[in-house]
């Protein structure tokens, strides 16, 4: 019959053969993978402030520290598993089959990342453009391997796949100098038109940021049964948009605020 003084032996020489040698991977396996990620983001602000010294675009810039981040991870996830005896090429032979499997299953996440190169080749917008895309209006704040980000205008942070932003139609508000504010003025039957619009028109320079060339622009829309309606059109930069829209606003309350009501009127024939 065998008792605990037997076993201490057999315990000893398992702890030595196989829990200690395990232990000092595991250990090791922890300081490389502090230390790699630790080398990796270094690595990362090196590539990054080096093509901002260059001049490289923000867009550019992002999308390839993105890859070599991911990358280097991959490089650092092989090394570890180097130190517990899994040979890199049986890793790359299973990594492989990984790939055709998760490609299979995971045709859309390779989609996006096809987009994202496109994105990023293309450029339909760059890191800090205000655009709507996929249903989202906002400014951009990165474009990643798989997803892009924007900040929309009441602060809320969306990721929108890249393959639904490429296939879908981007709106850039940021591609070009300037953008026109479209509003309405609405006056009633009997006000002079042409004497409105003669006082939006030497009004609306006169609010900030509001650009001269192309100048604003006041005219007639239409005649309905309130009277008629204006269209009120400044342009600015789109930095600038939700604050001329405010101006523009209080300028036609102005222009407008002594004059009569605008109401329906309806005539009625009886026999």
């Amino acid at each position: 019959m065998l008792v605990a003084a037997d076993l201490l032996p057999d315990v000893s020489a398992i702890v030595q053969q196989y829990v200690i040698p395990f232990a000092w991977k595991a250990v090791g396996a922890i300081v490389l993978w502090i230390v790699g990620g630790i080398l990796i983001s270094g690595a990362g602000r090196i590539v990054r402030g080096a093509m901002t010294a260059r001049g490289i675009d923000p867009t550019f810039s992002h999308y390839v520290n993105s890859a070599l981040s991911v990358l280097l991870k991959i490089v650092l996830l092989v090394a570890i598993l180097g130190i517990f005896g899994v040979e890199s090429t049986s890793f790359a032979a299973v990594l492989a089959a990984a790939g055709v499997a998760i490609g299979m299953a995971w045709s859309g996440l390779l989609a996006n990342f096809a987009a994202g190169i496109f994105l990023v080749v293309l450029r339909p917008f760059r890191v800090g453009d205000a655009i709507t895309g996929g249903g989202v209006t906002g400014d951009v704040r990165e474009i990643g391997l798989f997803a892009t980000t924007i900040d929309t205008g009441d602060n809320v942070r969306v990721f929108i796949g890249n393959n639904k932003l490429f296939s879908d139609n981007i709106i850039n508000y940021s591609a070009n100098p300037s953008r026109r504010v479209d509003l309405r003025a609405q006056l009633a039957h009997g006000v002079d038109p042409h004497q409105v619009i003669a006082a939006l028109a030497a009004r609306l320079p006169q609010i900030p940021n509001v650009v001269q060339t192309p100048g604003p622009q006041v005219g007639i829309f239409e005649y309905n049964a309130a009277g008629t309606l204006l269209y009120v059109r400044p342009f600015c930069n789109n930095l600038n948009f939700g604050q001329v829209v405010d101006d523009t606003q209080r300028v036609i309350g102005e222009v407008t605020g002594g004059l009569p009501v605008p109401a329906p009127h309806h005539v009625e024939h009886r026999t």
